[in-house]
């Protein structure tokens, strides 16, 4: 009878980890494009590693340069604010506009978006012929604002943008540096200025990203945030002709940080809103992640996903529009997962099917997991 047992646990944890290992290949698999598209390195590796032996260097994806930031989204160029890449300095070539628009096209959501980049492309290749062609142009100002909620595209915009302008000869590079305060602000006197301009070396050619930059402005007396300000506006006007910069965060604590500085004011008279999310673009973002991942779910399980979509659509801070659906995508799969290991033999059908007890389970690990109601939680020391 032991021994019938021991076999039977043997078998269990066989399927446990078969189950672990690809429920995280096809979490790899999907990167973090919400949209459920390849990345141009997946694109890449596809097309049998036409750059050579450079694999997923042919066309990378920017390292956030704030701790704990997203990285692994498209890009042409993998940079980090460390300077750790050597990669970095190999520039691809550009990429063809129609592929780039035709991207743009594929994203869900973000119909006012897409029609101002639109804009902003038809703006930019005219001024682009006029310089050919020897006639006069006027200053073209390609720096922005981005303003939204959490998990609504804004980085991966910004990151197409930087692809866009150097298909247009605009960019010389077209990379994405993202960096939020703590990687721009240092703790003491004249190294704040020292540690920007390396950031701003490393944006030269392609795009700064700047995260929440309102956490820029002074909080004391001896804050060093307006010294980084001061050294951004100075290498956008020195290098205006090969540097971009973009400035994202929420709606009106955005408005207010430019309008807080006359040099700001001039330099960004760009503002691209960012809408939340419907349900039934969080659905499709959903399912998106599902084919790509190679999961099907029950007619039941997708009336359930729908409905706590529409249940947590009610605050798209908190949520985070795609990033929550991210979230929840995960969590489903963790429930799966935990399902499938009670198992005694799994299918492959079964690895790629979730069912609405999957979805449930997640539902009520979720609730399980929020703080009781009335009850004083301890300080986390996370501001």
């Amino acid at each position: 009878m032991e021994s019938k047992h021991s076999k039977k646990d043997e078998i269990i944890l066989q399927q446990m980890e078969v189950i672990r290992s690809m429920t995280e290949h096809n979490l790899k698999c999907m990167g973090t494009d919400f949209w459920g598209r390849p990345t141009p390195a997946e694109k890449l590796s596809r097309q049998g590693g036409a750059a050579g032996e450079a694999g997923e260097s042919g066309k990378q994806s920017p390292v956030s340069a704030k701790s704990g930031g997203e990285s692994g989204k498209q890009g042409p160029a993998c940079v980090k604010s460390d300077g750790e890449s050597e990669e970095a300095a190999q520039t691809p070539p550009p990429e063809k506009m129609e592929d780039l628009q035709a991207e743009l096209d594929g994203y869900i959501g973000l119909h006012a978006v897409k029609r101002e980049v639109r804009n902003l492309i038809n703006m930019a290749s005219v001024h682009q012929m006029r310089k050919e062609n020897g006639l006069p142009v006027t200053d073209l100002s390609l720096h922005m604002v981005f303003s939204g909620n959490p998990g609504t595209g804004k980085t991966t915009v910004a990151r197409l943008m930087g692809r866009i302008y150097h298909a247009l000869g605009i960019l010389s590079k077209g990379q994405l540096v993202e960096v939020d305060r703590s990687a721009l602000v240092a703790g003491y006197v004249g190294q704040t200025a020292i540690k920007t301009g390396k950031v701003l070396e490393k944006a030269l050619g392609g795009v700064l990203f700047i995260d929440e930059p309102y956490a820029l402005n002074g909080r004391s007396e001896n804050d060093f945030g307006q010294e980084a300000i001061d050294t951004i506006l100075k290498s956008m006007e020195d290098h205006r002709d090969d540097l971009v910069v973009i400035a994202a965060g929420y709606d009106g604590l955005m408005e207010a940080f430019i309008h807080s500085n006359p040099g700001l004011e001039s330099r960004f008279n760009r503002f691209l809103h960012f809408d939340d999310y419907t349900p039934e673009e969080m659905l499709e973002i959903f399912w998106t992640q599902c084919k790509k991942g190679c999961y099907t779910m029950e007619e039941a399980a997708s009336e359930r996903v729908a409905a706590l979509l529409r249940e947590s659509n009610t605050d798209g801070i908190s949520f985070g529009n795609a990033r929550g659906v991210r979230n929840l995508f995960e969590k489903i799969l963790v429930q799966q997962a935990n399902r499938l290991a009670k198992l005694e033999r799994v299918t492959r059908e079964d690895l790629m099917r979730i069912t609405a007890a999957d979805v449930e389970a997640a539902k009520n690990a979720g609730e399980s997991a929020e703080p009781s109601e009335g009850k004083e939680q301890p300080d986390s020391g996370i501001q």
